[in-house]
């Protein structure tokens, strides 16, 4: 896809799906001996998630698991669009949607196989990954950010959204 076409998709994009580990986190899950689990967030994303939402972008998590780290941070970052332990992405869309996230022209980013469901649904017209991405995943985005999963991404994807769409404050 050329420069031209992926700004003309960012546009119009109503609202911003996220993965979290491989996209929000580098992917690393760390267990501890008493049982407990640690991610590793990366402050720039919060920023550029804060920075989407006060611009009028709507911001959903959907994830395969589920972590009391993720609900967290989803709430510290006002994201009212959350499903954890989502067994098909798709379904867990819908949910949001009846929930009252945008309905269309939705950005979708994602790293692993179980996203390629997103990046199929009709509702999403802009699919992007990032770059250490799975090669299938990498093939089917419309945009692979120069980051890797966990280094901040959605600064890249912020900038890219708003520049198209000339709500760049910066």
């Amino acid at each position: 896809m050329d420069d031209a076409q992926l700004t003309e998709l960012s546009r119009h994009v109503q609202g911003l799906i996220l993965d979290v580990d491989g996209v929000l986190t580098d992917g690393r899950i760390t267990y501890a001996d008493d049982g407990t689990e640690s991610k590793h967030f990366h402050v720039r994303d919060g920023a550029s998630l804060k920075l989407l939402q006060a611009e009028g972008i709507p911001v959903a998590i959907i994830t395969g698991r589920s972590s009391p780290m993720v609900a967290r941070r989803a709430e510290e970052l006002q994201i009212r669009f959350l499903v954890q332990g989502a067994a098909s992405k798709e379904a867990a869309l819908h949910e949001l949607i009846e929930q009252g996230f945008p309905a269309n022209n939705l950005a979708a980013i994602g790293d692993d196989l179980q996203d390629l469901q997103l990046f199929q649904s009709p509702a999403v017209t802009l699919k992007i990954t990032v770059a250490d991405a799975h090669p299938v995943v990498i093939q089917a985005a419309d945009f692979t950010t120069h980051g890797a999963g966990g280094s901040g991404v959605t600064a890249e994807i912020a900038t890219l959204l708003l520049t198209a769409q000339g709500k760049w404050p910066f």
